[in-house]
């Protein structure tokens, strides 16, 4: 009985493999697979890099890595709201009074039209650097609402014990310039199963995207495309809730159409061509220890190619890491839909349906 649940679970962890693989090959099949090994991943590295050079002077960029902390008092809630209990215009336009036993006690937003999204009009300022917001004090000097949020599809299901379910689907503008949109999905059925994925679309046409599935087993990944063509792509699946290198049992590293992948399965590191496994090509994965096994985090990789010459990955996607891990921290920890939109989300509805207001 044992044998065969083994048997199982191998069969199911290359299934695993097969199927990204695939997904894999099809979602690369622009990219050239005429050129040698080498070269493919040289290609592809350059892409790499041009993409992240582009994007760290981008205003999606600038978006994504906010980073002022919240106010003390004003980190979360533990009520349940839905798109329709907040959609309308609204442009910001702080109110005096003060409700103090609120835990959003000064009214931010007055509602100026009507319409079947959540579109909130506000200053530059108050969205790149949120202290001037959570911070705010009456008649203090802000610029013009330059700013606009125009969430089409948004709710916080939120219970007690970690039991929540949100969805995020926006588009942000600045100065009547598209800036990119977010979609955003996570549930949690306490702490030992939740899930979730964020993507980011930036009108430069590049899109990251990562998801994290946590359970029995664990799944997480990121990928950097430029539209449907990816150009690198981290795969890792481990035993288990925690996302421990000891715990890894798949990790498949995709750069543009090379395929990196390491299993508990397979006795060696294989590296795939366009689907093509090369048998003259080695591999070593380094892992600097007290790391959660990503290139993004001290994970390097030692290339060696058919010409017998050796490349570290790190060095070669070196002008661009930086970028990738901020943008990839940034999109894990949801910081941006957590600090901002949530909390313009909540503060108008405990104004507009909790708390009396003038208009």
């Amino acid at each position: 009985m044992r044998r065969n649940l083994n048997d199982y679970k191998m069969k199911r962890n290359i299934l695993v493999i097969v199927l990204v693989l695939g997904m894999t090959a099809f979602s690369c099949s622009k990219f050239d697979s005429g050129t040698s090994l080498k070269q493919s991943i040289e290609n592809s590295v350059a892409k790499i890099n041009t993409a992240a050079s582009e994007l760290s002077g981008s205003n999606g960029y600038q978006l994504l890595t906010v980073s002022d902390s919240p106010g003390k008092n004003e980190t979360g809630f533990s009520d349940s709201i839905d798109l329709e209990m907040i959609t309308g215009v609204y442009d910001f336009n702080p109110y005096p009074v003060l409700y103090n036993w609120c835990p959003y006690p000064r009214r931010f937003f007055k509602k100026t039209g009507e319409s079947d999204s959540l579109i909130v009009n506000m200053p530059q300022r108050m969205v790149y650097h949120p202290r001037f917001m959570y911070g705010y004090i009456y008649k203090d000097t802000a610029n013009k609402n330059n700013f606009t949020i125009a969430a089409s599809d948004y709710h916080f299901y939120y219970s007690r014990f970690s039991n929540y379910d949100y969805k995020l689907s926006a588009g942000f503008i600045l100065d009547k310039e598209d800036i990119g949109t977010l979609d955003m999905l996570a549930n949690a059925k306490g702490w030992a199963s939740n899930s979730y994925s964020s993507k980011f679309n930036f009108t430069e046409g590049y899109n990251i995207e990562v998801s994290m599935e946590r359970g029995d087993t664990t799944t997480a990944s990121f990928a950097l495309a430029d539209e449907d063509d990816i150009l690198l792509k981290e795969t890792r699946i481990y035993s288990g809730g925690k996302c421990h290198n000891d715990c890894e049992r798949t990790y498949i590293l995709t750069i543009g159409n090379v395929d990196i992948v390491r299993s508990t399965e397979i006795d060696s590191i294989q590296v795939f061509l366009a689907g093509v496994l090369q048998k003259k090509a080695a591999v070593r994965i380094i892992d600097d220890s007290d790391t959660t096994g990503t290139i993004c985090h001290k994970r390097d990789i030692l290339l060696t190619f058919d010409d017998g010459t050796t490349a570290n990955l790190s060095e070669m996607i070196k002008p661009g890491m930086d970028v990738l891990g901020t943008l990839v921290d940034s999109l894990h920890s949801m910081y941006f839909a957590k600090y901002i939109v949530d909390y313009i989300a909540v503060n108008i509805y405990y104004h507009e349906y909790k708390l009396p207001h003038n208009d």
